[in-house]
């Protein structure tokens, strides 16, 4: 038996431990611990815990001993990620195999900014154009430049998971008008600049041109026997079109080289003008993950599993055009 930890996991990770479990030779057992108590992940896994909610050394120091406790084998961390990821031989010494790829690599690439200069100058990797702002000031001369070339400018905080921080500026709106609608991420250039003024100065702050294609998530994984690589094309609604476009997988595949990530990973794209962006690299599973899986009939958790046990499972990728969607189902918790 296998027994794995996942720690402070997203709601949709729910699917990413049932196809985890879909293990041919030995079973696995799933711990999992989250900071919300009731959190719906609980009915997929073996054993249940609230999830510490100590930060930085002193959270290391819990999961150390977590693993200790509850005979962890592998331990697949969301929260902090990059600092266990700087930690990793700590847990090597206790036994445990730790899902992430090496600190160097996962640091500059959750540092939006880092991962495009990395990148940079990469042949068929198109970065978009940039600025790093602290200041109210740097803030307003940064849109300026942008607005020369650019018809719309969206900004987001380097230090961000989820895209909590993004929002896409527009000049002026018409306020009354979206009281009747969902405003989502858009705000007015007045308002984001007078919201800035009220600190002297504040973390790092991307700006940069408003993409406004759809979003094409790829979900990859590296293998002895190739690159997994399944490009999801994201629309307004739920359902997502799978199609092996040329031009992004080449931006996958080249992305993959420079990085060398060995564990699952998830590159996003938006297409601007025709071309294809690099968005942001996510080094871990994506949300979506199990819609990719059921499209392309694999499954990327359980290699990933097996590969990081020392395992190579042999696999096979349906490659056809698919579309696919999701629904709600009701969950009781307790």
């Amino acid at each position: 038996m296998i027994k794995v930890w996942f720690n402070h996991w997203f709601s949709t990770s729910y699917g990413i431990i049932e196809l985890m479990k879909k293990n041919n030779e030995e079973q696995v057992f799933v711990i999992a611990s989250n900071k919300q108590v009731d959190s719906v992940i609980q009915n997929v896994c073996d054993e249940w815990y609230q999830d510490s909610l100590a930060e930085g050394e002193e959270y290391i120091q819990y999961c150390l001993d977590f693993c200790k406790k509850h005979n962890v084998d592998v331990f697949v961390p969301r929260r902090d990620m990059v600092e266990i990821s700087k930690n990793i031989q700590r847990f090597n010494e206790i036994g445990v195999k730790v899902m992430v790829d090496n600190y160097a690599t996962i640091k500059i690439l959750n540092d939006k900014a880092a991962a495009y200069d990395l990148l940079r100058g990469c042949e068929d990797i198109h970065i978009p154009d940039y600025y790093m702002v602290n200041t109210v000031e740097e803030f307003e001369e940064a849109y300026c430049r942008l607005k020369k070339h650019d018809e719309q400018v969206c900004v987001k905080f380097v230090q961000d998971e989820g895209a909590m921080s993004y929002r896409r500026i527009v000049e002026a709106s018409d306020r009354f008008s979206r009281l009747r609608i969902y405003s989502g991420a858009e705000i007015t250039y007045d308002d984001y600049k007078n919201a800035l003024k009220e600190v002297d100065r504040f973390d790092d702050l991307m700006v940069m041109p408003y993409l406004p294609g759809n979003e094409i998530s790829v979900d990859c994984l590296d293998t002895q026997s190739g690159l997994i690589a399944i490009p999801r094309f994201k629309s307004s609604s739920r359902h997502e079109h799978i199609l092996y476009d040329e031009d992004i997988l080449k931006m996958a595949q080249g992305i993959m080289d420079k990085v060398q990530l060995k564990f699952p990973c998830n590159i996003q794209f938006k297409i601007k003008e025709g071309i294809p962006y690099l968005l942001e690299i996510n080094t871990r599973m994506s949300g979506g993950l199990q819609m990719a899986c059921l499209a392309a009939d694999i499954n990327i958790p359980n290699i990933a599993l097996n590969k990081l046990l020392g395992k190579d499972v042999s696999w096979e990728q349906d490659r056809s055009e698919r579309v696919v969607s999701y629904i709600e189902i009701p969950q009781m918790i307790r």
